[in-house]
């Protein structure tokens, strides 16, 4: 999987000002979604996800894992209510009819006629739904037992980011087969992410709103003990290398704030601030042709559910 699928299945959008909830959305669909396709592909090689795969994709932003997994021939479901700007984007790349809602909803396209969910000749938008809103809001889509749960999120860098994780897997849980996969994934240790000295800006700029969430450096147990909380039993994990690139210092500026993880100094401060400031923590990594480079390395736990 490479940008060239993210463009081919996103089309293009006029600028906006990147305040705009819809720009933003953007942003991490055309820029940031993509670092973590290598851990993507990674997972579902290991899991072996193809045909008669059914996923489940908590969290699932402007879908480009969800897209992925239907490549390979699973029938996906993919839930949030975090962003409705890049759940649009979802729509647009998944379903038939475009943007709207899933099938069955109002505004949905008609399903394409000719192949089912997960036959032969079945696109992706045969084998795709998507969901605003919880886990238990796909029961009334009539999926069968989800065998692959994913919070491809990652976790680990902003103190409280698992506690709303493990409140999701606690409603899909009972949604997936017994001994189902569920995926869960967190930033590796800071001596081997380069971002996080880029991350720490937001923690500087958010510091006078006590309480506000910002960076952390991530702890070596923090999947384990979501899986524990879940009630879900770790069965494996790995290691993968998502090097952050961009095209220059305004593409990373743009892409690191629409992960959400500058909110806190933004409303401390002010936008020009942060883009200040993060542009000056970019510099180190920044190449002499202009482009942006920082290694990362992300963690993945596997665990089943019980």
């Amino acid at each position: 999987m490479t940008p060239t699928l993210v463009r081919q299945h996103l089309p293009h959008a006029g600028p906006s000002p990147r305040s705009d909830g819809g720009a933003r959305a953007r942003d991490w669909a055309e820029i940031q979604e993509r670092m973590l396709v290598p851990l993507y592909e990674a997972v579902f090689e290991r899991l072996e996800v193809g045909g008669g795969t059914r996923l489940l994709g908590l969290g699932c932003g402007s879908g480009l894992a969800l897209l992925m997994a239907a490549s390979r021939g699973a029938s996906v479901t993919g839930v949030d209510s975090s962003s409705p700007e890049r759940l649009a984007l979802a729509r647009e790349r998944l379903l038939p009819g475009g943007p709207g809602a899933g099938p069955g909803e109002p505004g949905a396209g008609p399903a394409e006629p000719g192949a089912g969910p997960g036959e032969p000749g079945a696109g992706p938008g045969d084998r795709a739904r998507i969901v605003a809103g919880s886990p238990r809001d796909t029961v009334a889509q009539g999926v069968p037992a989800y065998d692959l749960v994913t919070a491809f999120e990652p976790i680990g860098c902003v103190a409280g980011d698992s506690a709303g994780l493990v409140t999701l897997l606690g409603e899909a849980a009972p949604l997936a087969r017994r001994g189902a996969a569920v995926v869960l994934v967190g930033w590796g240790p800071p001596e081997r992410c380069v971002t996080s000295a880029v991350l720490r800006v937001a923690t500087k700029l958010a510091d006078p709103l006590r309480g506000a969430a910002c960076w952390r450096a991530a702890c070596r147990d923090d999947l384990e003990e979501v899986a524990e909380r879940a009630g879900l039993r770790p069965d494996g994990s790995g290691r993968v290398a998502c090097p952050f690139g961009y095209a220059d210092v305004d593409s990373a500026v743009r892409g690191l704030l629409s992960t959400g993880l500058f909110d806190a100094a933004i409303a401390a401060t002010d936008q020009a601030q942060v883009d200040k400031e993060v542009a000056e923590a970019l510099h180190p990594h920044l190449r002499r042709d202009g482009t942006v480079w920082m290694p990362n390395v992300f963690r993945y736990l596997i665990a089943r559910t019980t």
